[in-house]
């Protein structure tokens, strides 16, 4: 009885270890991807728009 258990619990455990390297590719392409994205903002250049601009929105009533 205790074989078969072992033999079930292998099983079960064999058929979850695509899913748990599956997840841990897509968490690796994730942070690759955060990675990137922060390298192009810090890439863009900065603004020299004079201190009064971008401080007040325009709307219409």
């Amino acid at each position: 009885m205790e074989i078969n258990n072992n033999v079930g619990s292998l099983a079960s455990q064999a058929s979850q270890a695509p899913d748990v390297v599956n997840m841990a590719v897509l968490k690796k392409a994730i942070d690759l991807q955060a990675q990137a994205a922060l390298q192009l903002i810090n890439a863009l250049p900065a603004t020299s728009n004079p201190p009064h601009l971008g401080q007040n929105v325009d709307r219409i009533i």
